[in-house]
């Protein structure tokens, strides 16, 4: 569950008075947007508003910087319902926002979220804002690691933004304010908190920190953020029929995460656990069919019905069926392969020529590895199984090199004879 800009984002920050620059939504009438640019120098940021998580809007042209009311009229009319492709899917605009330009020659970026390094939230500070934080030189930004118990704290943000050479006049103003955000992050359910740009505005002499654009992601098995009031549509982009039938499906039992990644993908992965679902998404990159999360020790009967609706869609194209996860702490292994495998069985005619790849550790493991070999031998599809002792990212290399030689080869065409004109 994820959602960028301002519109909805400022009441996250509102709620632990973190400045936001100002927004107006696409009602606004023609003078408050004339007053809002009177009141920023002359100049407002006319963005389009997608639901979901949907980034890089202005690497795409999607962002206008506008000096007069008509200017912004036009930008709205071309952003309103505008088009942009998050991955290998088009997401549609579904409206405005008018926000007050603040003049900074510095940009900050920080975010929290949760780190598989340190097993806990961290947070993560530069002062070359305004850009893909993974483009900013390592010796430029700093991970800043604290007890959650207790946490962020103004002597944390300080030592980093001395260590970062800060100018000095911004760093009071920074220490004061970007502790808050932890409270937002901790009390509201985040997975993600993300703010980028922050830039320094001046109030009545003094310099303030203005967040200019936000990203959040919520766990949505954590109750915390429905006391923030938001309608759950606005954590949805475009939902593909696979999705909103798995979608159907969610429960207090287990987790049923699915995103369609590329449809015309290759390897179908049903991925458990968070952090496997990271990095396997990263590394299987375009071949894979979806992006899953399924764990939280499921039944059967969820796992089944999971299996069912995912081979439906997609086993007929697939190279490779992918069953990945970390070593799991409370997740019957066997139940879940028992309900994959005896769905694979069933639906094995859609597609009697696919490879199976295991990798995963965890209570019943070998009881749920065996089951699978007995269903794969009768069916006489190929498979290889890794234990809890094997890399995950070994596993993941191994279904790309599977898929690849299963990939069509293109068929060499015979160049064509020339004849030679007698002279």
């Amino acid at each position: 569950m994820q959602l960028t800009g301002l519109k909805y984002g400022r009441r996250l920050l509102d709620l632990v008075e973190f400045p936001v620059s100002q927004v107006l939504t696409e009602d606004a009438s023609h003078d408050e947007i004339n007053e809002l640019i009177a009141s920023h120098g002359g100049k407002c940021i006319v963005k389009p508003v997608f639901l979901g998580g949907v980034g890089k809007k202005g690497k795409a042209g999607l962002v206008r910087i506008c000096s007069n009311v008509f200017d912004a009229m036009v930008a709205k009319r071309d952003l309103f319902f505008a088009t942009h492709h998050q991955g290998n899917r088009e997401v549609q605009a579904c409206g405005v926002t008018f926000e007050g330009y603040i003049a900074s020659d510095i940009e900050i970026y920080v975010s929290i979220s949760e780190s598989s390094e340190y097993r806990m939230p961290v947070l993560l500070l530069t002062t070359k804002g305004g850009v893909d934080v993974e483009d900013v030189p390592p010796e430029d930004k700093r991970t800043i690691v604290f007890n959650p118990v207790t946490g962020v704290k103004s002597f944390h943000i300080n030592d980093a933004l001395r260590e970062l050479k800060c100018p000095p006049q911004y760093i009071s103003s920074l220490v004061q304010h970007l502790p808050k955000l932890w409270q937002v992050y901790d009390n509201y359910g985040l997975t993600t908190l993300e703010l980028n740009p922050i830039r320094m505005g001046k109030v009545k002499g003094r310099y303030v920190p203005f967040a200019c654009d936000i990203k959040a992601s919520f766990d949505q098995d954590n109750p915390a953020w429905k006391r923030l009031g938001y309608p759950e549509e606005i954590f949805s982009t475009t939902i593909t029929q696979f999705e909103s039938e798995i979608n159907v499906l969610r429960t207090h039992q287990g987790q049923s995460d699915v995103t369609e990644v590329n449809p015309k993908g290759t390897i179908l992965p049903f991925i458990f656990g968070g952090g496997a679902n990271s990095a396997a998404t990263e590394i299987l990159a375009d071949r894979a069919i979806i992006s899953s999360d399924f764990g939280g020790n499921p039944p059967y009967e969820k796992i089944r019905a999971i299996a069912d609706i995912t081979f439906k869609h997609w086993l007929p194209q697939a190279n490779v069926v992918l069953l990945i996860g970390g070593r799991a702490n409370n997740t019957n292994i066997f139940t879940t392969f028992k309900a994959i495998f005896d769905s694979l069985r069933e639906h094995i005619r859609l597609n009697p020529d696919v490879f199976v790849v295991a990798g995963r550790g965890g209570p019943m493991v070998v009881e749920g590895m065996v089951y699978g070999r007995d269903v794969l031998d009768s069916l006489r599809v190929p498979y290889r199984f890794f234990g809890h002792d094997s890399s995950m990212m070994s596993v993941l290399q191994h279904a790309i090199e599977i898929d690849s030689f299963l990939e069509p080869k293109p068929v060499a065409v015979a160049p064509k004879q020339i004849k030679a004109k007698a002279a």
